[in-house]
Parts: structure tokens; C-alpha cells; sequence
């Protein structure tokens, strides 16, 4: 497979053009089915470690739903 060693990170908060960017893995599970996903992050320099920073991590983690589980739910608010 061509893609094989291919890692998509998710992007937290906002990175301007020139600004540098840090990458960082979570440990992300579903919250409702439990399972475990690839949790491959970036954002800025300066937005990494602050507040909000910590803030927003807390929620996409209390909030984060898998592909499967997100469709499902979606499918279920349509009806």
C-alpha cells in the first residue's frame, strides 16, 4: 500500500503561515465505544502549552467520537 507510512495530524487551534508548528500524539478513545484512535496533533508554537491550549485538549478529548460512532449519531440526528 502506498500510504502505508502516511500520519494525518489533526490541527488544534490556529497556526499562521509563518509560524512554526509542533507536532504531538494523544492517547484518544472514543468516548463512546472506548476505542482507541490514532491521536496525530499539531499546532503553533505559541498556542501549545497555554491555557486555552489545555482547555481545548480537555474537551476534544471529554467530546471525541470515532468514525463509526460519529456516523451513527449522524444518521440518527437526520431522523
Amino acid at each position: 500500500m502506498i500510504f502505508k507510512h502516511l500520519i494525518l495530524y489533526m490541527i488544534i487551534g490556529k497556526i499562521n503561515k509563518n509560524e512554526k508548528k509542533i507536532k504531538f500524539h494523544l492517547d484518544i478513545k472514543c468516548t463512546k465505544c472506548g476505542k482507541t484512535v490514532p491521536g496525530g496533533m499539531q499546532t503553533s508554537e505559541n498556542y501549545f502549552g497555554s491555557d486555552s491550549f489545555k482547555i481545548e485538549i480537555d474537551n476534544f478529548k471529554k467530546n471525541y467520537l470515532c468514525g463509526i460512532c460519529r456516523d451513527k449519531k449522524r444518521l440518527a440526528d437526520k431522523k
